[in-house]
């Protein structure tokens, strides 16, 4: 016997024709480049969307076709996110659940970047879930401002959830420097923010030069991701500023938010140092996201043992890539994804990521968190950032590298950071080299380039090497 539900197709249009019925007057803000911003209502927004949409049919645009977007955050793009998956009748026809909504490519950190195609099914339901508190949270009286790019990992989901959930949004445009992102967070109450580390690390640097000029009085949660968090990062927002924040994995495979590190009541309950380190994990899996951590000997207990794949499986998790046989083995036969980081699982369900599987260090048959190490060195006072890669060694296979950026006015040295790092890590773990650099590669997302820093550098130790010899070897006369 089955169901007698009404089988209404999850669409994109649901949220669209939701927000048009009951959110009309809510805003989207985006600052200009002549650094105006403009506002216009969700009613404008989505009347432009449907426009955009006759226009691409009108130029030849039809269904299955690809409508390729590489812009600031803008109330443009926001439009192009509703009008082309859209594209069928403006909002109205009815479309197939399971058809293809979307497709973002991988960043290509650690490899080809490779295509991520999202149905209306996953999108809808990937919406639904981050709303929920222990996610992004949001509701009608909220103030979104996804930092984090529109042409990346569907910017996290912001744009749909926030106008599904009526909140008003705000995009910076160009403008992304620690200054203009705080004076929009004043001027247009942000609620909600979400970026990558790199951008929150320069907020905080402006944040304890010039508190006295930004109003952070509506901000109520900040969700990073994109790579991992250090805990003196959050440790410096909550005592500094007063600013909590929340951890987020996924990838755009996953749509891409697969985990939260939320805490829950029993850790809500715990003493403030055990509180810190779980915020800093990866957190539990949202709702109707599965994982597990799988090696050569099959899947490991949760009990936070021990570094093997996280594998995940679920909704909004992709079945394959977009034309790419060659990259089958990212998928296992049994349905899940393998995710290419390196992780553990606590009992309480806490995903801890240890590293990317080609950013672990290989040194002398051993394995070497980067991640690890660059969150030990940027808790180092006057260390604004700091990036860990495995360099080819003659004797070790590989060594770490530590690429350190200070904070203006701030200096050290090699030695200074390996004595810093040493109560915590084992002797061999500590870098053999130390460079200070004014600045790290960075992605188009602000991601660590690391393929970029072992080309730069890939010759590092064997220089080295050479160097020793010939400073060993008899001088003749």
């Amino acid at each position: 016997m089955q169901g007698l539900m009404m089988d209404v197709p999850l669409t994109i249009p649901l949220i669209a024709r939701h927000a048009e019925a009951l959110h009309g007057a809510k805003i989207v803000a985006s600052r200009l480049p002549d650094r105006s911003v403009r506002r216009l209502t969700y009613s404008e927004v989505l009347g432009r969307a449907r426009r955009l949409a006759s226009a691409l049919k009108q130029l030849g645009v039809r269904r299955g076709d690809r409508v390729a977007t590489f812009c600031w955050n803008h109330h443009q793009h926001v439009e192009t996110y509703f009008a082309v998956p859209c594209i069928v009748d403006p909002f109205e026809e009815e479309i197939d659940e399971r058809e293809a909504a979307a497709m973002c490519y991988t960043s290509g950190t650690t490899g080809r970047p490779k295509g991520v195609v999202y149905s209306h099914r996953s999108q809808l339901l990937h919406t639904l879930v981050v709303l929920q508190p222990s996610c992004l949270g949001v509701s009608e009286s909220g103030c979104v401002m996804p930092v984090v790019p529109m042409f990346h990992a569907n910017a996290w989901g912001a744009p749909y959830a926030a106008t599904l959930a009526g909140a008003n949004q705000v995009h910076a445009g160009p403008f992304l420097d620690a200054r203009s992102l705080l004076e929009l967070m004043t001027t247009e109450r942000v609620t909600h923010a979400m970026g990558v580390p790199t951008i929150w690390m320069g907020i905080l640097q402006e944040l304890d030069r010039h508190a006295e000029l930004y109003d952070l009085s509506s901000l109520q949660h900040m969700l990073i991701g994109g790579a991992a968090v250090p805990e003196s990062l959050i440790r410096a927002f909550a005592e500094r500023h007063g600013i909590s924040i929340t951890q987020g994995w996924g990838m755009t495979e996953t749509s891409p938010v697969a985990s939260v590190s939320y805490l829950t009541s029993e850790l809500a309950a715990s003493d403030v140092d055990t509180q810190y380190a779980y915020r800093a994990r990866a957190g539990r899996p949202l709702p109707l996201v599965d994982v597990r951590v799988h090696d050569e000997s099959g899947i490991r207990p949760w009990d936070d043992s021990g570094m093997a794949e996280l594998e995940v499986r679920g909704p909004w998790v992709a079945g394959a890539y977009y034309d790419s046989p060659e990259s089958a083995d990212r998928f296992t036969e049994d349905g899940w994804f393998k995710t290419g980081d390196v992780a553990s699982i606590d009992a309480r369900g806490y995903i801890t990521i240890r590293d990317r599987a080609k950013d672990v260090v290989k040194s002398g048959g051993e394995w070497i968190s980067s991640v690890a190490l660059e969150n030990a060195i940027m808790g180092m006072p006057g260390v604004a950032e700091a990036a860990v890669v495995g360099i080819a060694h003659p004797r070790w296979d590989e060594r770490p590298l530590a690429l350190v950026v200070l904070r203006e006015g701030c200096t050290s040295t090699a030695d200074a950071v390996r004595a810093h790092l040493a109560p915590f890590f084992p002797k061999w773990w500590l870098p053999d080299g130390v460079e200070f650099v004014p600045a790290i590669p960075k992605t188009s997302v602000g991601k660590f380039q690391k393929r970029e820093i072992r080309e730069r550098y890939r010759d590092y130790y064997a220089q080295a090497a050479v160097s020793s010899v010939a400073a060993l070897s008899p001088q003749r006369t």
